[in-house]
């Protein structure tokens, strides 16, 4: 395992998406401290001027990109190539995936609106972005990075989320083994609870449903609803710092092979232990649970 208490002294460029703040935020601040180059994205002005106001030479803040804007993407990808090209840096390191959101809710009570959002931002988006971005990972011998929760569990309530991930981890998996002539791997850093402001939104996402949603619709689920609240409050109590998901992207990034995947964050083990039993075992379990 590589030493992360040193700066490490290079000339590889990385992309970060999702910087305004928790994983993304962390994860460029992390990768700047030791030694890369990194273009930290984001939607707003007002997040890239809060980058900015941080003073760290190597970190550029890249504002507009929104992922349900092709156009947005397709101008990040031409001002990171033009800056690489006027540094005289060989491509870019590592595209590391990082955005995200969604907000919970009963798949029967969901916006389908915001789902397609997600949806659009997530999946269509990181393509997009990988299509964009190929030619200068292949130049540099670089790699993708892929920041997602364990996708493959059908948590209750918060399908927008997980499905999203689902999608995109078949798309890592994929490119992981579409992009072995080139050698670039796709790594999934696989989150439990991290403490992020998306994170800690529960409580008040559910009280914005309730207000919402339909009553009669929303009382076949309120009970339930109230409960999960109460215990996510408790969950959130417990979530793991986004320096700890920083610190691992770091690690997959150094490591000259680096794994598949890597799990952080609480409960992220008991995650990939119900992952890894027969599909009808840890569905009976979920529902026992719920």
């Amino acid at each position: 395992m590589p030493v992360l208490n040193s700066p490490i002294a290079n000339d590889k460029a990385v992309l970060v998406t999702g910087c305004s703040s928790g994983i993304g935020r962390q994860t460029a601040v992390t990768l700047s401290d030791h030694g890369f180059l990194v273009f930290a994205t984001v939607r707003k002005e007002a997040d890239a001027e809060s980058l900015h106001n941080l003073g760290i030479s190597n970190l550029i803040p890249v504002c507009p990109l929104d992922l349900t804007d092709f156009g947005n993407i397709n101008e990040t990808s031409k001002f990171v190539s033009d800056e690489l090209g006027r540094r005289r840096m060989r491509g870019l390191y590592a595209l590391i995936n990082s955005a995200g959101g969604g907000s919970p809710a009963p798949i029967e009570l969901m916006d389908l609106e915001e789902f397609r959002r997600e949806l659009h931002a997530r999946v269509l988006g990181s393509v997009a972005m990988v299509q964009s971005f190929l030619p200068l990972i292949r130049i540099a011998g670089g790699r993708i990075v892929w920041i997602m929760t364990p996708a493959l569990i059908p948590m209750p309530y918060v399908a927008s989320i997980h499905a999203c991930d689902f999608a995109v981890g078949c798309v890592a998996r994929t490119l992981d083994i579409e992009l072995k002539p080139w050698g670039i791997p796709n790594v999934m850093i696989r989150c439990g609870g991290i403490k992020t402001p998306a994170g800690l939104r529960t409580t008040s996402d559910v009280e914005t449903l309730l207000r919402k949603a339909s009553p009669s619709r929303i009382s076949l689920y309120e009970d339930a609803l109230r409960i999960w609240e109460k215990e996510m409050g408790e969950f959130d109590k417990k979530r793991t710092e986004p320096e700890a998901v920083a610190k691992t992207v770091l690690r997959a990034l150094v490591a000259k092979r680096p794994r598949l995947k890597y799990s952080i964050g609480h409960m992220a083990n008991a995650a990939r232990f119900l992952e890894a039993m027969p599909q009808s075992v840890g569905d009976r379990i979920l529902k026992m649970r719920f």
